[in-house]
């Protein structure tokens, strides 16, 4: 895979791989037909065994395509079914990072609400409670820093993710009012920008969970990176 983008692994033993997802990368193969982190992994993962069978291996949850960070890859059937049940029972916890639009008036807060998936349009909307497919969607959220830009006041918040709904963290605070950094989806700032990409302000950046296989506690961390994130250490206007 020469030329491709590297993908550093974390952490790695018989049953699990820890990695930091690039953003902009696919977790798993696409329509565009970009490298994908699962196939670069089973890649990496090929060349290190003996013999010539397809190494197993599988993402216990998602990140989206323009979202980075901290992922984690079962290796065998028993672990991904191991993990997939803490997560199940919120015994997984994800935090993330993320740069958002706007002045949040509260240095801490929850947010709740019923979210209804569009497969069609690939887009995720808050819904009243009672519509029928909904889900129901929380997260916590603490404020880390504020500035202010010519452009506009950004706040830069600590996400703690309890249920790991489809654009969930993206369409709760567009919703209010507070669209991420860089969101072309869902934040009308840049709905009409002309780049063919941006990179989101939203990081996965702390997993902590049991190991499917020893019971122990396991805990990994990575800072943000991005445009979005270089921005906070910017002089205020």
């Amino acid at each position: 895979m020469a030329g491709k983008k590297k993908i550093p692994i974390i952490f790695e033993d018989e049953s699990i791989l820890v990695c930091d997802k690039p953003a902009g990368m696919p977790v798993q193969p696409d329509a565009t037909k970009n490298i994908d982190v699962e196939t670069y992994l089973k890649h990496y993962l090929f060349e290190q065994q003996d013999g010539e069978q397809e190494p197993y291996l599988t993402a216990v949850h998602r990140l989206d395509r323009p979202v980075g960070g901290l992922m984690v890859f079962a290796k065998t059937k028993e672990t991904a079914a191991a993990l997939s049940e803490q997560i199940q029972h919120h015994e997984f916890e994800k935090y993330y990072q993320a740069i958002v639009c706007g002045a949040l008036s509260e240095e801490f807060g929850t947010f709740e609400d019923e979210l209804l998936r569009d497969g069609k349009t690939n887009t995720t909307s808050v819904v009243p409670a009672g519509t029928e497919g909904a889900r129901h969607a929380e997260l916590d959220y603490e404020l880390i820093d504020q500035i202010e830009l010519k452009d506009g006041v950004y706040s830069w918040v600590l996400v703690i993710l309890h249920t790991g709904r489809h654009h969930q963290i993206r369409v709760q605070f567009a919703s209010r009012g507070f669209g991420l950094y860089g969101d072309t989806k869902y934040n009308p700032k840049y709905q009409k920008t002309k780049k063919k990409y941006m990179q989101l302000g939203l990081y996965s950046t702390r997993l902590a969970f049991r190991h499917p296989v020893t019971g122990e506690e396991l805990v990994f961390k990575t800072e943000p990176q991005g445009e979005a994130f270089e921005m906070m250490d910017v002089e205020a206007y």
